[in-house]
């Protein structure tokens, strides 16, 4: 083999000697439901990313609510780019304390593949819709796409991914049945697992702080109350004085978002440090997570998040949608079960396997939301919008 061209062992050699003791190595990895031979090029993991990314879970990304429903605003995030930042954080937290880049980059695109339309509003209307079969999560859901629902190969339902990527995913676990065997169940997931956790609660905390702003109802007045928003605030316009106030607003984010990321890292370095870890079994074998900010700034993080409860997720006009959301789903779901023959045969398909309500709510779950309010208006005839 000539020297220009790495092979997967090759990388996987280097994976050991570069990564921390209690990273997850792509050579050891726990393997898939049903086993495949190795690619000759790519890792476990770098596989499981692309498989996730080529799905079509991931492309329905695009047109599900993060905060904002997709009409409000072409500027708005939405469940695929808060996806990509939350990928980008836990690449950032991953090379910096050695652990596996391209496991922590799988379970963060994977982690909101079972997001309902309209965001939580549709999620809280599904789990009260399937109440009698367990309810509904959507990270238990998210599991169910990538090990069932996703329809790509001829040997396998599902994309096949690894133990370690399926566990990242779940988080927890719900009271309905799965279609495949669970990863098993340890006191804490991997140290990747926990980054990618963490990259997401960064990540929605600051972009949905941006896109309150954007939307004017949040005002940088209001967020001057708030002690981490106002120390970031102060350093920019120290730095940045003069520029635009859009500059600064911008700035003050990035500020913002850098604070957090690097406390992260050094308070996670630190933890680490001194549990002295020496393999992935005793990561999960601890009964807390290792992965986390320091005192101060997770007092200044929960400060940040209750205001954005008060002020942006129950807002007025955020909870009208939100009921209005509920609404739709709820029309939706009555509609088919009702009358099946208004479900594509696929569907159908699935009553016998796993009951008619779970297969509805698959398929209401996996509708973006302008696919959703369609629907609405075909089958109840209604020219409800939110």
């Amino acid at each position: 083999m000539t020297a220009a061209i790495r092979t997967r062992e090759e990388y996987e050699r280097e994976e050991s000697e570069r990564l921390a003791p209690y990273a997850v190595k792509s050579a050891e990895s726990l393997g898939r439901v049903v086993d495949e031979a190795e690619h000759e090029y790519r890792t476990a993991f770098q596989r499981d990313r692309d498989r996730i990314v080529h799905s079509q879970a991931f492309r329905r990304l695009e047109y599900k609510t993060q905060v904002f429903i997709y009409h409000e605003g072409d500027h708005y995030r939405n469940r695929l780019t808060h996806t990509l930042e939350t990928s980008q954080i836990a690449r950032t937290i991953a090379r910096a304390l050695r652990v596996n880049e391209e496991l922590a980059e799988a379970i963060a695109l994977a982690h909101d593949l079972g997001h309902t339309p309209f965001g939580h509003a549709g999620e809280r209307s599904l789990d009260l819709l399937l109440e009698k079969q367990g309810g509904f999560d959507h990270n238990r859901q998210s599991l169910r796409i990538v090990d069932l629902l996703e329809v790509r190969y001829p040997d396998f339902h599902g994309l096949n991914l690894t133990a370690e990527t399926r566990e990242g995913i779940l988080k927890h676990g719900s009271d309905w049945e799965h279609p495949v065997p669970l990863p098993p169940p340890t006191p804490s997931p991997s140290i990747e697992a926990q980054t990618t956790d963490a990259s997401d609660e960064v990540a929605y905390t600051n972009h949905d702080l941006d896109d309150g702003l954007r939307s004017g109802l949040l005002t940088l007045e209001m967020l001057d109350e708030v002690r981490i928003w106002r120390h970031a605030r102060e350093s920019v316009e120290e730095r940045l004085g003069g520029a635009p106030a859009r500059v600064l607003r911008a700035q003050t984010i990035v500020a913002l978002m850098n604070h957090l990321v690097t406390d992260l890292i050094e308070a996670s370095g630190r933890r680490l440090h001194q549990a002295g870890l020496d393999s992935v079994a005793e990561v999960r074998a601890r009964s807390s997570s290792l992965i986390g900010f320091s005192q101060q700034a997770q007092e200044d993080k929960t400060d940040l998040k209750n205001f954005l409860h008060i002020n942006l997720y129950s807002h007025p006009r955020v909870l009208q949608v939100s009921q209005r959301a509920q609404s739709i789903l709820g029309g939706l779901f009555r509609a088919y079960r009702e009358d099946p023959r208004k479900l594509p045969a696929h569907v159908v398909a699935r009553f016998a396997l796993e009951g008619e309500a779970r297969a509805v709510g698959d398929y209401i779950a996996g509708m973006t939301d302008r696919f959703a309010l369609a629907e609405h208006r075909r089958l109840l005839d209604s020219d409800e919008l939110l």
